[in-house]
């Protein structure tokens, strides 16, 4: 029987041994990159082959696709997740290989993972289990070498300023108010904070700075956002690296940096494609942070992924309001396109966290008390799904919620979220894509093409001519369920300065814990009746955005006790393993 708004119930299978996600990959039967790219409509001369299992797509391909039809926008978000992450990844490819079982064409397209993540706590980002995007090892280990020449063109521009420095500081720079820093892709937590400059005259200005970790870059975040190679050339040259002690910006374009950096960034522009373990075509292409930046893969592979089939299923970071939120008010207000549906990935182990009764820490088991059948503690949890089913619809965009089983879940705990997700107007399905790969997707492929067929309404949250202190509170008591907003003097002088130099018609992007939906990661739930506190607010300028930082935020991560790095190696063979 059917239930409510289209719950699919679902059967998970028995317990038995189950392959290594690496290993898994290693079997997969793949087809030639040129035979996938064909089924996206893509002919084998706008490619560029890196090796026989990846390759990089021309941007000409943009202009040739341009008269095709448009496929149905998807976006794949999520409850709060837990510190293990609820498999929003797996969902994302589990989805896109279901639709050919259904008799439709998807695309998936999903960020490229930084290596801090992959070698800290989190492991690699190429899904898991029968929905993984392979080759694995090449997607998380560099690719083709996007991330690092993000690395390269942020760090040129840091030796630029500080030679600029050396040699005079003819513009005039304040060393107090030199707001960009350097980055690196690696969990360093002793590079957050430096000196640099030490020992005799002839090695530089000596002042402090610091590092941050690739993907909180604004040279990733243009990336992301540009829509052609001279959109990426203006906005990295709109790119604001300080101030002088007049308070005027100091940009990349005066510098004289910004030409130097596109040519690096030039072809790291050229999205990357991959495929599924059953041969869905994959773009693989940026990786800005999720709670730093906008979370979200590049427009330009939307660009394409939108004229090359039926459905164009892409992921956003974190939960519904963090990486959602960015999507439909940062990227879709920057790419022009409109999303037809929305999916929600919840699973029973989040939920029962969010009644605060259980605490989960990566790299640990789960609480014996978690896994335990209790219905009503998932009712009981169930306030962080109809809160982030609320903010996919305050955008207009009809939610799908999928229900990500795990063999430790009980048949009578999908029920209840489906019954939460069916009192809050969403559709729902059961989904066991890790285990049975596309086949076990089915029923949330059908859910999603029945919501996306419904008429659009999509709208952002607020206007470009809204102040940002405005944007700021509309986000936070509209999506967060804030009752105010609190300001740091510094915070506030921030903002002050940036309306003054034309910067406040941005859209703005909120940096704060990913673990709440508020901004402290020890309230569970959908918290009501607090206050945001905003402490500091930068401006990505060359991206688009101003951002604020609300907490204890860092964009530099630290290694924990004992990271993925730990566990990773080579065989007898040379074959890498302990790679997740």
């Amino acid at each position: 029987m059917r239930h409510p708004f289209g719950f699919r119930p679902a059967r998970y299978p028995c317990a038995m041994a189950f392959p290594s996600d690496l290993g898994i990959a290693r079997a997969a039967s793949l087809k030639p990159l040129n035979e996938i790219a064909a089924s996206m409509g893509i002919g084998e001369h706008l490619l560029e082959p890196y090796g026989s299992a990846v390759a990089k797509i021309k941007l000409e391909a943009v202009e040739e696709l341009s008269e095709r039809p448009k496929a149905k926008y998807v976006v794949v978000s999520a409850i709060t997740p837990t510190p293990l992450g609820e498999g929003k990844t797996t969902t994302t490819v589990g989805l896109g290989q279901a639709m050919r079982h259904i008799g439709r064409q998807a695309t998936v397209a999903i960020r490229q993972p930084s290596m801090g993540p992959t070698f800290g706590i989190k492991g690699g980002a190429a899904g898991g289990g029968y929905s993984q995007v392979v080759p694995m090892e090449i997607l998380n280990l560099h690719l083709t070498g996007d991330f690092h020449a993000v690395t390269e063109a942020h760090n040129l521009l840091s030796a630029i300023i500080d030679n600029h420095l050396f040699q005079g500081n003819a513009l005039g720079l304040s060393l107090d108010d030199i707001t960009w820093r350097r980055v690196l892709d690696v969990n360093d937590r002793s590079l957050r904070n430096i000196v640099i400059g030490l020992g005799p005259h002839e090695d530089g200005v000596t002042r402090q700075t610091g590092f941050d970790i690739t993907a909180a870059s604004e040279v990733m975040a243009i990336f992301a956002l540009a829509t052609s190679l001279s959109d990426l050339r203006s906005r990295l040259g709109r790119i604001v690296v300080g101030y002088t002690d007049e308070g005027a910006p100091v940009t990349a374009e005066e510098l004289k940096a910004a030409g130097a950096m596109a040519v690096l960034m030039r072809d790291a522009l050229k999205p990357n494609l991959l495929q599924t373990l059953e041969n869905t075509p994959v773009l693989v292409h940026a990786g800005p942070f999720g709670n730093i930046a906008h979370g979200n893969s590049s427009i330009l592979a939307d660009q394409i992924g939108i004229r090359s089939g039926d459905f164009l299923i892409t992921e956003a970071g974190f939960g519904a309001d963090m990486g959602a939120e960015r999507f439909f008010n940062i990227k879709c207000r920057y790419s022009g396109l409109t999303p037809d549906a929305a999916v929600v990935v919840a699973t029973v182990r989040a939920l029962k966290t969010h009644t605060g009764n259980h605490r989960v820490v990566a790299g640990r088991p789960l609480p014996e008390a978690l896994l335990a059948e209790n219905p009503d503690e998932v009712h009981a949890g169930g306030s962080n799904l109809r809160k982030q089913i609320e903010n996919i619809k305050i955008h207009g965009v009809t939610p799908v919620v999928a229900i990500n089983a795990f063999p430790t879940d009980h048949p009578s705990e999908w029920n209840a979220v489906a019954e939460i997700a069916a009192s809050s107007g969403a559709r729902s399905a059961v989904c066991h894509h890790f285990a049975k790969g596309g086949a076990g997707a089915v029923a949330l492929a059908e859910a999603v093409v029945e919501a996306a067929d419904e008429p659009s309404r999509f709208h952002m949250l607020y206007p470009d001519d809204m102040p940002l202190r405005d944007k700021i509170r509309t986000v936070a008591t509209k999506v967060y369920g804030a009752a105010d907003v609190s300001y740091a003097p510094a915070a506030a002088r921030a903002l002050d300065r940036y309306e003054a130099a034309g910067f406040g018609s941005l859209p703005v992007c909120i940096a704060k814990t990913h673990l709440s939906i508020s901004s402290d990661p020890a309230l569970k739930g959908a918290p009501t009746g607090w206050t945001l506190p905003v402490r500091e607010v930068r401006a990505s300028v060359g991206a688009g955005f101003v951002y604020p930082i609300c907490g204890d935020m860092r964009t530099m991560p630290g290694l924990g006790g004992n990271p993925a790095a730990f566990s990773i190696d080579l065989d007898a063979d040379g074959q890498i393993v302990g790679l997740s």
